[in-house]
């Protein structure tokens, strides 16, 4: 994964294009973005710019990328959205059609509502909080979305575990019995996110690689 989208757009294409080069020769697939997201990622903050299907056309035929994270109006973070949530859909239509490429979508975090509401009761602080909707992740994948990224989901998950264990049981400090339940946490929220997007029960569907396969494209 290579983001120069922070960058401007020539100079993007030239760093993600180089990244291709050396990964390629190594037998390695690379994504890279084209488009701003909202929200606060690491140290970079962004505002909404969404993806140019004709941009992309260029964009993936210059660099040869493999797959392209494309924006269509998601944030980093569990602050999406002020009100209702929109996303252009029809963007991942046409840039899919244009371009060939597997789509990506950022930012993709649902913020349950149950878990935001765990993490209040315990002593947390999320006003407003807000994401994007299970059955709008669904649909953009419908529409040719082929990898989700998400986050925020997981990390709420893991929070609110660890809130509830300190509430509850505020004698507890051996970060081996609170951190096995959070993993646990986390394990069952990813698990209902495989579910919802139909990525469980696939993995017949690839043949495995042998580790002196391996071994000889690393070498």
């Amino acid at each position: 994964m290579i983001d120069a989208s922070h960058h401007g757009y020539e100079e993007n294409v030239a760093i993600t294009k180089s990244v291709c080069e050396y990964a390629h020769e190594r037998g390695v697939s690379v994504e890279a973005e084209l488009g701003t997201l909202g929200g606060i990622e690491e140290d970079i903050s962004g505002v909404v710019q969404l993806t140019d299907p004709e941009q992309c056309v260029d964009f993936c035929t210059r660099t040869g990328v493999d797959a392209l994270a494309v924006a269509i109006g998601t944030s980093h973070g569990a602050y999406k959205f002020t009100s209702t949530p929109t996303l252009a859909m029809d963007l991942i239509n046409e840039i899919r059609e244009k371009t060939g490429v597997p789509l990506v979508m950022h930012g993709s975090s649902e913020v349950p509502a149950h878990l935001r509401e765990e993490i209040i009761k315990y002593g947390g602080h999320m006003p407003n909080a807000m994401g994007v909707p299970t059955p709008m992740v669904v649909e953009a994948i419908s529409r040719g979305i082929c990898k989700i990224n998400i986050d925020s989901d997981s990390r709420m998950a893991v929070t609110a575990s660890i809130r509830k264990m300190f509430t509850e049981k505020p004698e507890v400090f051996d970060p081996r019995a609170y951190m096995g339940p959070a993993r646990q946490a986390q394990q069952e929220l990813l698990v209902e996110k495989m579910n919802a997007y139909g990525t469980s029960g696939h993995a017949q569907d690839y043949e495995c690689v042998s580790l002196e396969d391996a071994k000889k494209w690393y070498a």
